[in-house]
């Protein structure tokens, strides 16, 4: 395996007048991306939901209206980040997007190559949002997608807060997570944020997190938003001592850069001063038993 240039935008959310606007504006990021020499760029969760007041019609609609007209646009929004992802030749995963599943609106996480195919992982465990106002259901597990440095897998924000997520795509053979993630609050964004850190020193794999930033009162969805960009990797030698192989300032928008190379990852696997990847399953937690006070 090569390695991967890989960009992480911190994406500053604004009112976006309908389809064609949002294209252009993702055609500048991407194109941004590809002048920086990234191979692959990751986007927010729900970046594209910044359309959903002005497709819904009205200044400040309300969760379903405003949900109901992205489902309705995203074949268009589809089309959008592919036309991105063909017209730069860059492996792109544009965020997510709600999409009809059946009779269910799923969180839908893209992953487009240059050529302009499409494989999908959807989002799996909801948020209080998302099931209590939104009605956006549970999609398909998690999966690892096949590129040319290997298999990666994603993770959509709150799917990097549980371990087991993650670990079943570091199990197929990803080596790299992408985490598209929309928070509203400090708090939120630590959640991730934590989570991703752990996820990449519990496996020794790279885990790359990408925010909505700022927001606008016409949006349901996308009022305020807090995060930063980060890239993360494993807390042992050969790695910084905290993990962190780069990171934005928090609440600043735009695009983080690193160059990845997988083979260092096999090497802290073998040699590392611990295995966390190897000992995850020969250490199993021990079953709980009551304390006995005497």
């Amino acid at each position: 395996m090569t390695t991967l240039t890989l960009a992480a935008l911190a994406w500053p959310v604004e009112p976006t007048a309908g389809i064609a606007a949002y294209a252009a504006k993702l055609d500048r990021w991407v194109g941004a991306a590809k002048a920086g020499g990234a191979d692959l760029v990751v986007m927010p969760e729900y970046a594209c939901v910044e359309l959903g007041a002005a497709l819904a019609g009205r200044n400040a609609p309300d969760a379903a209206t405003e949900l109901r007209a992205m489902v309705e646009a995203s074949d268009g929004v589809l089309a959008a980040m592919r036309g991105a992802a063909l017209r730069h030749g860059i492996w792109l995963q544009p965020g997510t997007l709600p999409m009809r599943a059946g009779d269910a609106v799923v969180n839908r996480a893209p992953l487009v190559a240059p050529d302009g195919r499409i494989a999908m992982q959807d989002k799996c465990r909801m948020t209080r949002f998302e099931t209590e106002h939104w009605g956006v259901s549970s999609g398909a597990p998690p999966k690892v997608f096949d590129t040319p440095w290997g298999r990666i897998g994603i993770a959509v924000c709150y799917d990097a807060e549980f371990p087991d997520m993650v670990r079943a795509q570091v199990e197929a053979g990803a080596w790299l997570i992408l985490v598209p993630t929309c928070t509203d609050t400090d708090h939120g964004f630590s959640r991730v944020r934590i989570g991703a850190r752990a996820r990449a020193m519990e496996n020794q794999c790279f885990v790359a997190v990408a925010p909505t930033l700022g927001g606008f009162e016409g949006s349901v969805a996308l009022d305020e938003n807090h995060g930063a960009a980060g890239i993360y990797g494993p807390v042992d030698r050969g790695f910084p001592a905290d993990g962190i192989i780069a990171e934005l300032a928090h609440d600043t928008p735009g695009l983080l850069f690193a160059t990845l190379d997988p083979t260092r990852l096999e090497a802290v696997r073998a040699d590392g001063a611990v295995r966390n990847h190897r000992d995850w399953p020969a250490a199993p937690v021990p079953r709980s038993t009551p304390a006995v006070f005497a």
